[in-house]
């Protein structure tokens, strides 16, 4: 297995030095570092931060201590999130470029150097070594059986061999067997070689992946940009309307004082600062339900997108398969085997694996290798056919002339060795001297067995004299012995979430580097739409971007893929106003993964260049956590949405009641900045906690993905919410007006029927608005514990407000009896009987 590495004498001390100053060193460059203090000003430009800073001046200069520091709190820890954010990227680039900078050995002044991958120039001459990761991209001048890991590259399962250089191969692309040339970050399985740097650094394939991760840059969800621009110009409009409202108190009735309090009890009305709160909450709190489901969200985000999501790019490789190649078939030359069929292996199967096995190393690297070994344990080991104490004579390395390797072997208490080969079905049928028509008829079973996805091995024996070996394979008299099918097997949920995907509307898309008919084997055993057509890598290249957006509309497979491609993928589903997932494990998948809209990365098997780059990992690699956290996803964009609605509804009457008296010159005012906090003590666990905790809509999985194009709280939506707060509003003034000029009751009486009317509207908005779908029967009959503490609880003090002299004093009540206040609580409860027709008739209507 060793190389004659003697022969190189490798560059100099002196032409390293010169090439150190002219090209730098063998790393990618690091991550720009931004500052606490440049992140911290980033966050306080947004509308949403700039109104929680407000509100919590505004809530401190009132003496509301308490309220003010929780908003102050809520700018922390958004502003934690987001540096957390920023390191994301940071270490996402390092991660990378750790990857890309092992150990190696050089030959230098003729003599081998262990050095850190950092250090190696072009045309330094490098040693390829079994386990070695490599440190450049380099072109192999000679090699023994030399078989090279790509998957990280290449998403290709299985290793790939190399031969040396010749001068006439151009160097592409990673992938594809028999080809002179290795890439930084792959991993040697098997053999040695020698090879010279031709890139390093950014120049390598690992760098341009590298580049491409710093120009990919992350889209602020639409969530966050409509959220922003609401907040922005409710704001404006508040403090607009605050203006006037101080302004017009004074000049009608001269008191600038109490016109500067009315105006900042409209602006605490009026300001939403809800939003930026239940945001914040309802992603924190997202991000633990969704890592219940074994899914790590690294972005809190992007859980608006995620439940949105309408395509979900797969790689193959580790995701869909188990990445952990098996045997499932066998033939013997008259019989198929399926491993699948019975517990044990027949006997006239039993020479394939014994001779499978001989051919193979001791303890291999190579997953095939592993894969006929592994079977070898479990169906022979107490069998003759296995022979740990036979002593290889001679082995036959892989060459690119014959596809096949052999090896020579002693046997105890014999007077013959035995030869045991494998490889290419062709090759083991040229080794075998078949004639042409068994050849043919062998080569349609070949092609039975591919047609399955299948990796196929030929398998052959023979036997000599002790006298002495030959030179060459094809001296050997060999007998063919059978053929060998190994899969990369599909994870046995995997199916079942495809359908769950389809049934919810999202398109599956299966991206590998794997050979189309492999593809779409995978695809038709996990049962994607459309299994029987594939694009290749070859054939994206020469698509321009109108002609890949309109064929990916319905192609699902993409196979023989790179990692620039993977990307040009992801970009064409956006430009379709696709809401993009991406799944991946490997280096060659993190541009794409931060490119889509969701990237989800492999927990356990993923590196850590996908992980970082990535804004979900699944921490047991388990496809089907993914539906789950879709699942959760649109559980957690209903249910802010039900939170938005409420904090819509309620803000209109509170606004209204705050405002209407004072273009009045004799109305008394009806609200104090005292019952604005009392309300917020109810409005701020309401939309924060209950809605948070509300479960799911029983049709969650069964309808397609909200639009791209329609926006997370529509106008239609805004309008539903506000006549829910205009009937509660008009239930109110009426309250407020008869008992004021037809009843002519004291002020504090008006006040206190009039505010336990409004509060209870409030209650009744809450519980309208958890489901709407449900009727407020069956949303009574759904249980949610934090209803009951905070309607209970507000109920409670409302009324210690109305009996306890000192609250009813702060409050500015007069006492009232029990029947006028159970009459007021009941009317304003009344006043969801409007969006409960709604409900009613948006049923039938979709029945």
């Amino acid at each position: 297995m060793n190389i004659e590495s003697s022969k190189y004498k490798g560059l100099t001390d002196e032409e390293v030095i010169r090439k150190h100053q002219k090209e730098g060193y063998n790393e990618l460059p690091s991550s720009k570092s931004n500052s606490i203090w440049g992140i911290a000003l980033g966050i306080l430009k947004e509308p949403m931060f700039i109104l929680l800073v407000a509100c919590g001046t505004l809530y401190l200069v009132l003496g509301d201590v308490q309220e003010g520091i929780m908003l102050m709190g809520f700018v922390l820890v958004i502003m934690g999130i987001e540096f957390f954010q920023e390191r994301k990227t940071e270490k996402a680039l390092d991660a990378l470029k750790d990857l890309a900078s092992p150990r190696a050995v050089v030959i230098r002044n003729g003599e081998e150097q262990r050095i850190a991958g950092r250090d190696v120039v072009t045309d330094d001459i490098i040693v390829l070594r079994e386990g070695d990761r490599i440190p450049a991209d380099a072109t192999v001048l000679s090699c023994v059986n030399l078989l090279v890991d790509e998957s990280l590259l290449t998403g290709e399962s299985v290793s790939v061999h190399k031969t040396e250089f010749t001068g006439s191969e151009e160097d592409t692309q990673p992938g594809g067997d028999n080809r002179p040339f290795v890439y930084s970050g792959s991993m040697i399985v098997q053999g040695t070689g020698i090879a010279r740097v031709t890139s390093i650094g950014i120049h390598t394939q690992i760098g341009k992946i590298g580049r491409s991760l710093e120009e990919v840059k992350e889209e602020p969800t639409k969530l966050n940009r409509e959220i922003g621009t609401l907040v922005k110009k409710l704001t404006i409009f508040g403090f607009v309307l605050c203006t006037v409202v101080v302004g017009l108190y004074y000049l009608t009735r001269g008191d600038l004082l109490q016109g500067f309090l009315a105006g900042i009890t409209l602006a605490m009305a009026m300001l939403p600062e809800e939003f930026p709160v239940v945001l914040t909450i309802f992603l924190a709190l997202g991000a633990w339900r969704i890592s219940k489901k074994n899914v790590l969200t690294r972005r809190p985000a992007v859980i608006e997108s995620l439940g949105s999501a309408t395509v979900l790019c797969t790689d193959k490789t580790g995701t869909l398969t188990q990445n952990k190649m098996t045997v499932t078939c066998l033939y013997n030359g008259t019989s198929f085997f399926r491993t699948c069929q019975t517990e044990s292996l027949p006997e006239d199967f039993h020479e394939i694996i014994e001779y499978g096995i001989l051919s193979s190393q001791i303890d291999p690297f190579d997953p095939m290798e592993k894969a006929i070994t592994n079977m070898g344990t479990e169906q022979l080991s107490k069998t003759e056919h296995i022979h740990h104490d036979w002593k290889m004579v001679k082995e036959y390395p892989l060459s690119k002339e014959l596809l096949a390797m052999s090896r020579v072997f002693t046997c105890n208490d014999c007077d013959w060795q035995v030869v045991a080969a494998k490889g290419a079905p062709e090759a083991i049928f040229d080794l075998c001297h078949l004639s042409i028509e068994e050849q043919q008829r062998l080569a349609k079973e070949v092609e039975a067995m591919a047609n399955e996805g299948l990796r196929v091995l030929g398998v052959a024996k023979s036997r000599i004299d002790t006298l002495g070996v030959p030179e060459i394979q094809h001296d050997f008299d060999f007998e063919f012995v059978g053929l060998i099918g190994l899969a990369d097997p599909i994870r046995e949920n995997v199916p079942l979430a495809v359908e769950e995907c389809h049934k919810a509307g999202i398109r599956v898309i299966m991206i590998t580097g794997d050979y189309p008919v492999t593809a779409k084997n995978i695809g038709r055993q996990i049962g994607l739409t459309n299994w029987n057509e594939c694009i290749t890598g070859q054939e994206l290249n020469s698509m321009d971007d109108e002609e890949l957006s309109r064929r990916i509309r319905t192609v699902n497979i993409f196979a023989r893929v790179v990692p620039e491609q993977k990307l040009k993928i992801v970009n064409a589903l956006k430009k379709n106003d696709e809401v993009v997932a991406m799944t991946g494990d490997g280096v060659n998948d993190a541009p794409a993964l931060k490119s889509a809209h969701i990237g989800i990365a492999m927990g356990e098997k993923g590196t850590d260049v996908a992980r970082e780059a990535s804004s979900l990992v699944l921490l047991d690699d388990n496809f089907a956590s993914i539906v789950g956290a879709v699942k959760m996803g649109r559980r957690i964009c209903d249910n802010l949405q039900k939170a938005l609605a409420y904090i819509f509804a309620i803000h209109v009457p509170i606004a209204g009641l705050s405002l209407i008296p004072v273009f009045f010159g004799n109305m008394p005012l009806l609200l104090w900045p005292v019952h604005i906090v009392f309300l917020e003590l109810i409005i701020d666990p309401a939309c924060s906690i209950i809605f948070e905790a509300e479960k799911e809509e029983e049709n969650i999985m069964s309808r397609p993905p909200k639009s791209r194009k329609e926006d997370f709280f529509t106008g239609r939506k805004i309008l539903i919410s506000c006549m829910q707060g205009i009937s509660i509003l008009a239930i109110v003034l009426a309250i407020y007006l008869t008992c004021l000029y037809y009843w002519q009751m004291p002020v504090g009486q008006v006040r206190a029927l009039s505010f336990i009317t409004l509060v209870a509207g409030n209650i009744g908005v809450i519980f309208t608005n958890r489901s709407w779908s449900k009727n407020i029967f069956q949303i009574f009959a759904t249980p949610n514990t934090a209803v009951k503490w905070v309607v209970s609880s507000a109920s409670l003090f409302l009324v210690l407000a109305n009996i306890i002299p000192f609250l009813r004093s702060l409050f500015q009540f007069d006492p009232i009896s029990l029947w006028q206040g159970v009459l007021c609580a009941f009317l304003g409860f009344s006043g969801i009987i409007g969006f409960e027709l709604y409900k009613w008739r948006m049923r039938k209507t979709f029945a």
